[in-house]
């Protein structure tokens, strides 16, 4: 694929539905003059109920398709995406700057000397190999718990993120872990940092909570600079919202969480 001069092109941030709006802001915060696309695929979420080969079909469909506008870069802001189709879509595109986004094991994991870790994740990011590789590299220093959290990504689709439902749904998931038992939380999906602040008032102040968002948009940057892709343009860049699920709501909701304040 011959990318040519793409410099003045817009990014894809490709998502299962709104939840990779965390990354989008980590992205417009590092790369503030740059133009991006964000589309969540919203009418088949969630991804972190489906098999393998679906949710690969669906997002190297939505790369073909960024391809195609052309976009400079694609990010991949989805854990369950990532886990299916990185490794795939880099082998088939291997001139695009493509990044996707893992669990934040690694500092969670650092954190402290024998530091005792929950994961929350969709059950697909768990199950899959990635995640299997990336804790094996990490157990022998650090007590590392797995958490599925079926259900919860829908809250934030619904845009149910502070409501009382997911407050009573969370403090019974992590029941179990408000004894004192954990020092980290790491958020292995990207709609969970939107109920960052209600995980931190169940479990405490004294839990650190981490996320790969300003991790992967560090990356896209490096990558796009190496490639000689980053813009000169010096105003404020443009955030375009697409949605497969074709509603105005949903594109609202894109916006407010966006532009709102995410507590940490």
């Amino acid at each position: 694929m011959n990318l040519g001069k793409l410099n003045s092109k817009p990014i894809g941030v490709f998502d299962s539905g709104v939840g990779g709006i965390s990354v989008l802001r980590e992205l417009v915060k590092i790369m503030p003059c740059e133009d991006f696309i964000y589309f969540g695929d919203s009418a088949n979420a969630p991804y972190g109920t489906k098999t393998t080969e679906e949710v690969r079909e669906l997002t190297i469909a939505k790369v073909e398709d960024f391809i195609k506008i052309p976009v400079k870069g694609c990010v991949i802001a989805c854990n369950s995406a990532t886990s299916a189709a990185v490794r795939v879509l880099r082998e088939m595109y291997p001139d695009l700057p493509l990044v996707g986004i893992e669990p934040a094991l690694k500092p969670a994991a650092t954190y402290k000397r024998n530091s005792r870790v929950l994961v929350l994740a969709t059950p697909m990011t768990i199950k899959e190999d990635k995640f299997r590789f990336l804790f094996e590299r990490f157990e022998d220093i650090a007590t590392i718990y797995k958490l599925p959290c079926p259900g919860l990504m829908e809250y934030v689709e619904e845009g149910k993120a502070d409501s009382a439902e997911v407050k009573n749904f969370l403090e019974g998931l992590l029941m179990p872990y408000r004894d004192g038992s954990i020092d980290a939380v790491v958020l292995g999906c990207t709609h969970y940092p939107f109920v960052r602040s209600t995980i931190s008032g169940i479990l405490g102040p004294g839990i650190r909570i981490f996320d790969g968002s300003e991790g992967t948009a560090r990356e896209m940057r490096r990558r796009l600079d190496v490639a000689g892709l980053l813009t000169d343009r010096t105003t404020k860049g443009n955030v375009t919202f697409e949605n497969s699920e074709k509603s105005e709501d949903k594109i609202e909701l894109c916006k407010q969480l966006l532009y709102s304040e995410v507590s940490e």
